[in-house]
């Protein structure tokens, strides 16, 4: 028999057969909640990184929250993120930080386990619905008619997808500096990402560059604690999430603090000229509030020495993280001078700190959906738009995933008000405002801090997010459950009253003026020096609290509720002034030529950000009050 061999065109199978609805492009903070967001609401997600080993990474000092970021955490957990939820289950330590202060300004942190942390977010993820991986370096986007078609990974294969969400973090064309060493690379054993940069040039974008920086990380087994100051976590410690998958810690491992000093500086200072920061071979800017050793001994020269906080990397590792030391002195350089540290005499490193510069894209390039303003269906979330942080990554790529699900969906967009979230700040301040420095957020950020404070982020936004689609009904229910008992128990407060041999006692200790009749236990607790345990020790509250089995968080919202029930209203009446702007939309082909009496600066800025509201437009640096009054007029108000 004679086997005759035809020239059959042979079929190739595709990787990717189907058309995604979401394509995530990064695994760091930012990626993972998009990726989470987009598939828990239903889009067919993929997200492609370069290695699916470091999925979650923390990059930096192994810790989530801290001031104001411990707020935005809060609101990623209320939303229905994931952040909240696996800060939680790997944690080491919990610490409620300004607690000295007023409630707007408390701020959670936690000391999280590096190794469990991603391991819970992978497996997390891996338990997603929806939800497809792939190992690869993305180098180039589709697009078609200035609309996202897709991605291009480093071996040719296309990959088709309605949306893409680019979370690059500190990948694209990184280059890592080590004194007068300098190598290509996203993290230390790790290479760059190229490609994008050069293409979304082509589009039409605008890039710059960035600097951050890691201190070294050292051997646990060669430090000596007894020299340095324990820094243990809360007595009584809370946690991130709302929800009840998650419990306070029982058992914590502490952090210590050392410091530098003279004969420390003068060791760094021997390898100033071999630093790139000095000698011009960084070029790019660093975060103004986590500068480098090397920087913070150039700029407060007055000052003899600086704190170094001491964390562990995890429960069992002996790895330790020298958070204060961050730096790009030659690798010899840092080793000597940090064996001058009180506690550092013997120590011994896992690896030497080092600077990383990488390509971000200018922020005012977006909408505030957090897509790009150039090519539909493309959004930038984290790093890439000049922040610094997990908890803004986190908080972006989220807000990013929740919203390309939306726009492939044909739905309206998810977008937060400045008065209803720090979230909504922070993307506000990037869309109008941009950035030419790692930006990281403060409580100073935000003028309605008092209304957006860490308690209260489920009650503000899990209605919003249960409305779109994300928050689960469970986590509704939860909220309404826990606002109606701390109503009901401010209603008692304003209800009851007390009489002057109750609370005079009290009131004495406390050095406040006693009771002359029978008065309201609100305006009792009213008052700036009473509080809630003292207030919990009234016979009627404490059998209120028994028979109503009222828990810790709701006693808390309670206290806050009355004793800053004038700062509340103030508040939320100067809210609702900014929302009556917010609700004036500018067109979006609005023209600004036609008004001849703008300034040319506004002209020139309102053109290029071209926000969506005149509230929007009134925090545009440029535009002045005269500015908007002239664009009111015309509109017709």
């Amino acid at each position: 028999m004679v086997f005759i061999k035809r020239n059959v065109p042979r079929e190739t199978m595709s990787l990717f057969q189907d058309v995604y609805d979401v394509i995530v492009v990064g695994a760091g903070h930012a990626g993972c909640e998009a990726a989470a967001a987009a598939a828990n609401m239903g889009s067919k997600t993929l997200l492609v990184t370069m290695n699916l080993q470091t999925i979650a990474q923390m990059s930096c000092n192994p810790a989530m929250g801290g001031i104001a970021k411990g707020q935005i955490v809060r609101e990623i957990d209320a939303i229905g993120g994931y952040s909240g939820i696996v800060s939680d289950k790997t944690a080491i330590q919990f610490k409620m930080l300004n607690k000295s202060k007023g409630p707007a300004m408390w701020s959670p942190r936690v000391q999280s386990d590096r190794m469990r942390f991603a391991e819970e977010w992978r497996l997390r993820l891996e338990r997603t619905a929806n939800l497809d991986f792939y190992q690869e370096m993305v180098s180039g986007l589709i697009v078609n008619d200035n609309k996202i078609k897709g991605v291009r990974t480093s071996l040719g294969i296309e990959i088709k997808g309605k949306s893409v969400v680019l979370t690059n973090g500190t990948f694209l064309n990184g280059l890592i500096h080590i004194g007068d060493k300098q190598f290509g690379g996203g993290r230390a054993g790790e290479r760059a990402s190229t490609g994008i940069t050069e293409q979304l040039l082509g589009f039409g974008f605008e890039t710059g560059r960035m600097k951050t920086g890691t201190p070294p990380r050292v051997d646990g087994r060669s430090l000596d604690f007894s020299k340095m100051i324990i820094q243990p976590g809360d007595e009584i410690p809370e946690k991130f999430s709302f929800s009840k998958e998650t419990s306070p810690l029982k058992h914590q491992r502490p952090c210590h603090m050392s410091y530098t000093s003279p004969e420390v500086h003068e060791l760094l200072k021997e390898g100033f000229d071999r630093s790139p920061m000095f000698n011009g071979r960084i070029k790019s800017i660093g975060p103004r509030y986590c500068p480098s050793i090397e920087d913070k001994i150039h700029r407060f020269a007055d000052k003899d020495r600086h704190q170094l906080f001491i964390e562990p990397e995890g429960w069992d590792t002996c790895e330790i993280y020298v958070n204060g030391f961050s730096t790009s002195l030659p690798e010899d350089v840092q080793f000597k001078a940090l064996r001058s540290v009180v506690g550092f005499e013997n120590v011994k490193f896992f690896r030497p700190g080092y600077a990383i510069e990488y390509d971000y894209f200018p922020p005012t390039q977006l909408t505030h959906t957090l897509e790009t303003k150039l090519v539909d269906g493309l959004f930038f979330a984290g790093q890439i738009n000049g922040t610094t942080g997990y908890e803004e990554a986190a908080s972006q790529g989220l807000m990013a995933g929740m919203n390309a699900h939306l726009k492939v969906h044909e739905k309206d967009p998810f977008m937060l008000q400045r008065n209803e979230a720090y979230i909504g700040v922070l993307i506000d301040d990037l869309i109008t405002k941009g950035t030419e420095e790692p930006y990281r957020m403060f409580t100073s950020r935000a003028e309605y801090r008092t209304l957006l404070r860490q308690d209260n982020a489920d009650e503000r936004l899990t209605p919003l997010s249960h409305k779109v689609g994300l928050a689960s009904q469970e986590r509704l229910v939860m909220m309404e459950e826990k606002r109606e008992a701390s109503d009901k128990l401010v209603k008692y407060f304003e209800d009851t009253s007390i009489l002057p041999e109750e609370v005079n006692g009290i009131l004495e200790e406390r050095g406040s003026s006693p009771m002359r009749q029978s008065d309201k236990m609100f305006k009792v607790f009213s008052r700036p020096q009473i509080y809630l345990d003292d207030i919990k020790n009234f016979k009627k509250v404490a059998t209120y609290i028994e028979d109503h089995n009222i828990e810790k968080d709701v006693l808390e919202q309670a206290e806050i509720k009355v004793k800053y029930a004038g700062y509340i209203e103030k508040e939320k009446a100067n809210a609702d002034k900014l929302n009556r702007l917010e609700n004036i939309k500018i067109p979006t082909n609005f023209d600004y030529s036609k008004l001849k009496s703008l300034s040319y600066e506004a002209k020139e800025k309102l053109e290029k950000i071209r926000p969506a509201t005149i509230s929007q437009a009134s925090r545009i640096s440029g535009v002045s009050p005269s500015d908007i009054s002239v664009m009111l007029v015309y509109m017709g108000r």
